[in-house]
């Protein structure tokens, strides 16, 4: 027997994050590490159990491994219940076969029996590729107040970014009367969050026909949206204030990590009123050598510094040796960087161990982001030029990051 919900959350996490390059070979991209110690999908969930949502589904499918055992039963985030929790919702087989989720509607659609399980009044649908800190709750008050069939997140971006989003525009109340996915001359720039709350019965009925729709891309922006506003429902959009970034990107990604920094951060991740949840390893202290150096940087437990740290993010149990200069980067859970080694505007995956000499990537103002795979061992005094990938020894080549 499962108790009734008023609200339950459907968290889209499937997706591949093609243009996190590296960074996303075997992970999921909600599964990416952020910040020196949380991964991307830390931040949803723990807004979920700030506002009182404790019934989530998770639903996977590209590399699903690593956010599989990383979710766990949801004890984290208070998630671990008899009834509700969090539950991890794969693709499946069913009598007429294996099915893939062909979109993200169509994955909620595959799963509408385990939204029904809880009978809840309204559905919740998020994107696990977000960072920012948000009170559902306060967004479910307004759904209620407008007495709305659908309502959007949405926030104002640059009118030069807005081509990248799905993009609004509204009535004085609020209201919406148009949306375009990712249109090329955008016509406002209220942009779509991916944070919907639809009446369930609506959603479900609108799913079905959905579904029913054989040329239908199975896309909540390109298909439900625009059918909606159609039909004539009520669809309002639910301004949001704070900070948010889509770090679909390697630059935003990186932008999004350097948020964090500085004495007045631009997103405060050390705010105890609404902690961000993770499941951290176990590690003992830093250790700050002597001679190290460190500015303006995040330095995670289990970190070993000897060298010279400026403007960058180290995840736990990262090694940088005396000589050695870090500046502008992001540096995953068990790199080591040896001795007079420069490391400069790059990301580094966990695992990776940079041998004595090496300089790696071009200065922050070259705009030419440098990305190394996980778990490589890069020999001694190689030079790794500004804005290549480099997933192995052999096959380093130059990309647009």
């Amino acid at each position: 027997m499962f108790k009734k919900e008023e609200c339950v959350a459907m968290l889209l996490a499937g997706g591949q994050g093609s243009r996190l390059y590296t960074l996303t070979e075997k992970n999921a991209k909600p599964a990416v590490p952020f910040g020196g110690k949380y991964r991307i999908i830390d931040f949803p969930l723990s807004n979920c159990i700030h506002s009182g949502i404790d019934t989530v589904g998770v639903l996977t499918q590209y590399q699903p491994l690593m956010l599989n055992e990383y979710i766990g039963s949801g004890q984290p985030w208070d998630m671990d219940r008899i009834s509700g929790g969090v539950t991890v919702l794969p693709p499946y087989q069913g009598k007429s076969g294996a099915d893939w989720y062909k979109g993200t509607a169509n994955a909620i659609y595959q799963n509408l029996h385990f939204i029904k399980r809880y009978t809840p009044e309204y559905i919740l649908i998020l994107s696990g590729d977000h960072i920012y800190k948000m009170d559902y709750a306060a967004m479910l008050a307004y759904h209620k107040k407008k007495h709305a069939d659908c309502t959007i997140a949405v926030i104002e971006v640059p009118i030069e970014e807005a081509s990248r989003f799905g993009i609004m525009h509204t009535e004085k109340d609020g209201r919406i009367d148009r949306f375009d996915e990712k249109p090329s001359k955008p016509i406002s720039n209220k942009a779509s969050m991916g944070i919907y709350i639809f009446n369930s019965d609506t959603l479900y009925q609108y799913l079905e026909q959905d579904a029913a729709n054989s040329q239908s891309a199975h896309d909540f922006g390109q298909n439900i949206i625009p059918a909606m506003l159609n039909a004539g429902e009520k669809m309002f959009a639910y301004p949001f204030q704070g900070y948010w970034k889509d770090v679909g990107t390697l630059e935003s990604f990186w932008q999004a990590n350097m948020d964090l920094l500085g004495k007045n951060p631009a997103f405060d991740l050390n705010d105890r009123s609404f902690r961000i949840f993770s499941r951290s390893k176990d590690l003992p202290p830093q250790y700050i050598g002597d001679e190290a150096q460190i500015q303006n940087s995040i330095i995670s437990e289990g970190c070993e510094i000897f060298g010279h740290v400026e403007n960058s993010i180290l995840f736990g149990s990262v090694k940088v040796e005396k000589g050695a200069h870090i500046k502008d980067s992001i540096l995953f859970s068990d790199v080591s960087i040896g001795k007079n080694a420069s490391i400069d505007y790059t990301i580094i995956d966990e695992g990776t161990v940079v041998k004595y000499g090496c300089q790696i990537g071009a200065p922050r103002q070259e705009n030419k982001l440098t990305v190394i795979g996980a778990s490589l061992a890069i020999k001694a005094k190689t030079v790794i030029e500004g804005g290549v990938m480099y997933n192995h020894p052999m096959q380093a080549k130059k990309e647009e990051a």
